[in-house]
């Protein structure tokens, strides 16, 4: 299939709700392996839809020694055990700071035919599980830190080459960055 770009931080797309997947369509499927040629050139955990710029709600993982993927991917913690781990994004490259999931979750969904898929996660599949499907509601993880990590964060974005450009203005950027840390 394709390997996409991943959308950056700043990109529309990453902080809109994705709609349900409601056609098991070649176009589906299309999507699906081009999700999962891009999380594996980029070498990722995970990688929603949003982020090559497809509004569907559907998530591919390689991680935890498990591949695959969901389609409007539903989960609910096991038990009420946390952790805080060191987590980054595909779409905020070069920023990873510790964030708060819950180590455990049933995840829910049906493959890319509409077939029922459900499967216990924890580790890293579970952050992804957790992650990947909040980009599909349009939350990025910097909303899911402390204040002081999102300011660490907020500071690695701006000092980063990839973000903003010389035509945005700094009250522009100040906008979108106040907005990205909006939670819903």
């Amino acid at each position: 299939m394709a390997v996409h770009p991943v959308r950056l931080f700043g990109d529309p797309v990453l902080r809109t709700p994705t709609d349900p997947v409601t056609s098991f369509d070649d176009r589906l499927a299309r999507t699906v392996a081009d999700l999962m040629d891009t999380v594996r050139h980029e070498e990722g955990a995970g990688l929603a839809a949003p982020q090559i710029g497809v509004s569907t709600r559907v998530f591919v993982y390689t991680c935890g020694g498990r591949e695959g993927h969901l389609v409007n991917p539903e989960w609910e913690p096991i038990g009420d055990e946390k952790t805080h781990v060191n987590e980054g994004c595909l779409s905020i490259p070069g920023v990873s700071e510790p964030t708060e999931r819950y180590a455990r979750v049933l995840a829910r969904g049906v493959d890319v035919n509409g077939e029922p898929v459900s499967f216990e996660a924890d580790g890293i599949l579970a952050r992804a599980v957790q992650h990947e499907t909040d980009h599909l509601d349009g939350i990025l993880f910097l909303q899911r830190l402390t204040p002081d990590r999102r300011r660490s964060a907020m500071a690695g974005i701006r000092a980063s080459g990839w973000f903003g450009s010389d035509a945005i203005s700094d009250g522009v950027v100040y906008e979108r960055l106040a907005d990205a840390m909006a939670v819903r």
